[in-house]
Protein backbone atom coordinates (compact mmCIF):
# COMPACT_ATOMS: atom_id res chain seq x y z
CA UNK A 1 0.00 0.00 0.00
CA UNK A 2 1.08 3.48 -1.20
CA UNK A 3 1.56 5.98 2.02
CA UNK A 4 1.19 9.61 2.51
CA UNK A 5 1.95 12.27 5.23
CA UNK A 6 0.30 15.98 4.68
CA UNK A 7 2.21 18.73 6.38
CA UNK A 8 -0.17 21.05 7.37
CA UNK A 9 -0.63 24.48 9.23
CA UNK A 10 -2.47 24.20 12.29
CA UNK A 11 -5.90 26.00 11.40
CA UNK A 12 -6.91 26.64 15.38
CA UNK A 13 -3.18 28.75 15.29
CA UNK A 14 -4.64 31.43 12.13
CA UNK A 15 -6.16 34.47 13.76
CA UNK A 16 -9.75 35.20 12.27
CA UNK A 17 -10.17 31.78 10.55
CA UNK A 18 -12.96 29.27 11.77
CA UNK A 19 -10.36 26.50 12.52
CA UNK A 20 -13.07 23.84 13.38
CA UNK A 21 -14.38 24.25 10.16
CA UNK A 22 -10.71 24.21 7.93
CA UNK A 23 -10.01 21.33 10.70
CA UNK A 24 -13.18 19.60 9.35
CA UNK A 25 -12.47 19.86 6.02
CA UNK A 26 -8.72 19.13 6.25
CA UNK A 27 -9.72 15.54 8.17
CA UNK A 28 -12.59 15.21 5.29
CA UNK A 29 -10.15 15.46 2.55
CA UNK A 30 -7.09 12.64 4.71
CA UNK A 31 -10.20 10.38 4.66
CA UNK A 32 -10.96 10.84 0.84
CA UNK A 33 -6.69 8.75 0.94
CA UNK A 34 -8.68 5.90 1.83
CA UNK A 35 -11.04 5.50 -0.62
CA UNK A 36 -7.59 5.29 -3.37
CA UNK A 37 -6.27 3.00 -1.23
CA UNK A 38 -3.73 5.24 0.19
CA UNK A 39 -2.44 5.15 4.12
CA UNK A 40 -1.97 8.46 4.71
CA UNK A 41 -1.76 10.58 8.19
CA UNK A 42 -1.33 14.70 8.66
CA UNK A 43 0.95 16.59 10.78
CA UNK A 44 -0.50 20.10 11.61
CA UNK A 45 2.39 22.28 12.84
CA UNK A 46 2.65 25.40 13.91
CA UNK A 47 6.35 28.48 13.34
CA UNK A 48 7.15 27.61 16.59
CA UNK A 49 9.58 25.89 18.60
CA UNK A 50 7.52 22.56 18.24
CA UNK A 51 7.32 22.63 14.62
CA UNK A 52 10.97 20.70 13.86
CA UNK A 53 10.12 18.16 16.68
CA UNK A 54 6.48 17.27 15.29
CA UNK A 55 7.77 16.98 12.23
CA UNK A 56 10.54 14.91 12.54
CA UNK A 57 8.69 12.59 14.43
CA UNK A 58 5.78 12.50 12.12
CA UNK A 59 8.55 11.44 9.14
CA UNK A 60 10.36 8.93 10.88
CA UNK A 61 6.64 7.17 12.19
CA UNK A 62 7.20 5.30 8.94
CA UNK A 63 8.77 5.41 5.74
CA UNK A 64 6.68 7.37 3.48
CA UNK A 65 6.08 7.35 -0.41
CA UNK A 66 5.16 11.24 -0.22
CA UNK A 67 5.27 14.16 1.99
CA UNK A 68 3.10 16.84 0.72
CA UNK A 69 3.61 20.25 2.39
CA UNK A 70 0.17 22.38 2.25
CA UNK A 71 -0.75 25.47 0.43
CA UNK A 72 -1.12 27.76 3.60
CA UNK A 73 2.42 27.12 4.70
CA UNK A 74 4.05 27.51 0.96
CA UNK A 75 1.75 30.51 -0.40
CA UNK A 76 2.18 32.54 3.45
CA UNK A 77 5.42 34.63 3.02
CA UNK A 78 5.45 35.11 6.76
CA UNK A 79 5.82 31.13 7.20
CA UNK A 80 8.30 31.35 3.80
CA UNK A 81 11.44 30.22 6.75
CA UNK A 82 9.10 28.10 7.80
CA UNK A 83 8.45 26.03 4.81
CA UNK A 84 12.27 26.19 4.22
CA UNK A 85 12.72 24.21 7.14
CA UNK A 86 10.07 21.56 6.34
CA UNK A 87 11.50 20.94 2.92
CA UNK A 88 15.24 20.43 4.69
CA UNK A 89 13.71 18.14 7.40
CA UNK A 90 11.83 16.01 4.21
CA UNK A 91 15.03 15.72 2.68
CA UNK A 92 16.76 14.65 5.82
CA UNK A 93 14.34 12.48 7.58
CA UNK A 94 12.56 10.86 4.91
CA UNK A 95 15.10 10.85 1.68
CA UNK A 96 13.06 8.30 0.04
CA UNK A 97 9.64 10.24 -0.55
CA UNK A 98 8.58 12.03 -3.19
CA UNK A 99 7.98 16.09 -1.54
CA UNK A 100 4.45 17.89 -3.31
CA UNK A 101 2.78 20.89 -3.20
CA UNK A 102 -1.07 21.18 -3.31
CA UNK A 103 -3.00 24.32 -4.38
CA UNK A 104 -5.73 24.04 -1.94
CA UNK A 105 -6.51 21.48 0.96
CA UNK A 106 -9.27 20.29 -1.72
CA UNK A 107 -6.59 18.83 -4.08
CA UNK A 108 -4.31 16.63 -1.56
CA UNK A 109 -5.15 13.59 -2.58
CA UNK A 110 -4.84 13.96 -6.15
CA UNK A 111 -1.22 15.91 -5.39
CA UNK A 112 -0.15 12.78 -3.87
CA UNK A 113 -1.20 10.55 -6.50
CA UNK A 114 1.13 12.36 -9.26
CA UNK A 115 3.72 10.69 -7.08
CA UNK A 116 2.83 7.26 -6.25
Amino acid sequence: MSSALVVGYDPQAIPGVDGEALRAALDAELARFGEYGIDAAMTLIVFDASAESSLVASLTKQPWDVVVVGAGIRKTEQLLPLFEQIVNLIRRHAPQAAIAFNTSGGDTVETAQRWL
